[in-house]
């Protein structure tokens, strides 16, 4: 059985052929009926033409939008506009009827279909939006794996908090209900300590290159963050690559490499979802899509460090700073996502690596400068989203780590087989970590990160 994208590209005339899809419209005159079907391995639906006076046996009230059905028939060419061939329908079973479907051939809005989201795949938006997801994860293995990575699998279940947010959720096999007390004893559950789902695979990566060089992990992680944003996900995916020998400058490359190869991937590998979402993108944001792509491909990106971009926020125009929520006024704050969008949207309209941040504002993992104040840090800001990727050169000096950990009052014992790397054999060494989803948001368009990840976890929300 062929698929509708195998029968658009072959475009064999007057080959019989059978294929099998769901009905998209369906419209009548006279004695003929239009059926546009698509299967689902391409954005592309296919016009299917039957003549009630050569087959008989059809119940068109069946038939309405939604409905799968199996089609036997020939490839012509097409009369009509908009299609270069359609099928001349010979015979048609109905699979499964679909009466009051909720996705009819009109707009809806995406609020709308996230509600019912085991169905929205089924539309035209949702289905380019995987199908590049789909491709975006080729993509990122097909990189690593051309550049001599290995792809390691980091635990889900984990008893540290690589970022030391704390905002984690814990995995226990207590029963809940039968709790007398709300002060638990992990020495008593499962793992016998506490444990939680992982926010990071970062810390699991750099014991590994230790013995594999270079290494990539990819996969799902969580943070309990309360936050109702466009930005944020309770369930998310991570791509963490660590490096062995590799410092801040080295970290930035590989960085801006692979950002622009998976971009082109799906420009290459995509035209049709492209297409459809550069005119969504244009018509409903009033940009193209394919030019802000292009343009990311095109240009270096800006390259500057923490110091500098304050200074750029603090004297650009009185005005511009006073629009800000969160003012821009001295050197050691946190930027918020206002800030990393003027630097890209604004002042320098191109993705921007900013580097050498405060260190009491990042993580103990990261290399102290020279300053004793600012850490080899360094995050990529892209246009609409602000930062895409955050990465480092790691501290390699075991005095400095031990240090760092113990400034931040965190618990050493928890720490001690990756403390142990900087014991035995330490090197320079950086990573970064790609946040998929909103790798995805940024290359769809799409406003919101809930609509670019299958079944979206956040506040309240955990419906499948």
């Amino acid at each position: 059985m062929l698929l509708i994208k195998e029968i658009l590209s072959n475009k064999n005339i007057n080959s019989k052929i059978t294929f099998s899809g769901w009905v998209k419209t369906k419209r009548s005159s006279s004695n003929i009926c239009f059926l546009m079907i698509n299967d689902g391995s391409t954005i592309k639906d296919i016009q299917c033409v039957i003549n009630l006076n050569d087959i008989k046996n059809i119940d068109l009230d069946k038939i309405n939008t939604g409905t799968s059905v199996e089609i036997n028939g020939i490839i012509v060419e097409s009369k009509g506009q908009g299609q270069n061939i359609e099928i001349k329908v010979e015979s048609l079973s109905i699979l499964g009827t679909a009466e009051d479907y909720p996705i009819q051939p009109k707009k809806h809005s995406v609020e709308f279909l996230r509600d019912i989201a085991h169905l929205r795949f089924r539309t035209n938006t949702f289905s380019s939006v995987f199908r590049i997801r789909s491709v975006v994860s080729f993509a990122i293995h097909e990189f690593f794996q051309n550049n001599n990575f290995t792809y390691l699998n980091a635990p889900i279940l984990t008893s540290n908090d690589c970022e030391g947010a704390g905002e984690m959720f814990t995995v226990t096999s207590f029963d809940l209900s039968k709790l007398e007390s709300k002060n638990i004893d992990f020495n008593e559950d499962f793992f016998g300590k506490k444990v939680s789902l992982t926010v990071s695979g970062q810390l699991e990566a750099e014991t590994a290159i230790f013995g594999l060089n270079r290494v990539y992990t990819f996969g799902p992680t969580f943070r309990a963050e309360n936050s109702n944003t466009t930005r944020h996900l309770a369930e998310f995916w991570m791509v963490e690559p660590e490096m062995a020998f590799f410092d801040l400058k080295d970290d930035m490359n590989i960085a801006e490499e692979f950002l622009k190869y998976i971009i082109k991937a799906v420009l290459d590998r995509c035209p049709d979802e492209i297409d459809f979402l550069d005119n969504r993108c244009k018509n409903e944001q009033n940009y193209s899509l394919k030019d802000k792509l292009n343009h990311v491909i095109s240009e270096d990106f800006q390259r500057l460090t923490y110091s500098e971009a304050i200074d750029i926020l603090i004297n650009c125009s009185k005005n511009k700073n006073n629009e800000f929520k969160y003012k821009v006024e001295e050197w050691g704050i946190d930027l918020q996502s206002e800030h990393e969008r003027y630097l890209t949207e604004e002042y320098f309209k191109k993705p921007v690596i900013l580097t050498d941040y405060p260190e009491k504002i990042k993580a103990f993992y990261m290399r102290l400068n020279d300053d004793n104040k600012t850490v080899a840090a360094m995050d990529i800001l892209f246009p609409g989203i602000g930062e895409i990727i955050g990465g480092s050169q790691r501290e390699e000096r075991l005095d400095y780590l031990n240090n760092a950990i113990k400034r931040r009052n965190m618990d050493p014992s928890y720490l001690n087989w990756y403390i142990d790397t900087r014991r035995f054999g330490t090197i320079k060494h950086s990573g970064f970590g790609l946040g998929l989803d909103r790798i995805v948001q940024f290359i769809t368009g799409i406003e919101n990160i809930r609509d670019v990840i299958p079944f979206p976890r956040y506040p309240k929300h955990c419906e499948y």
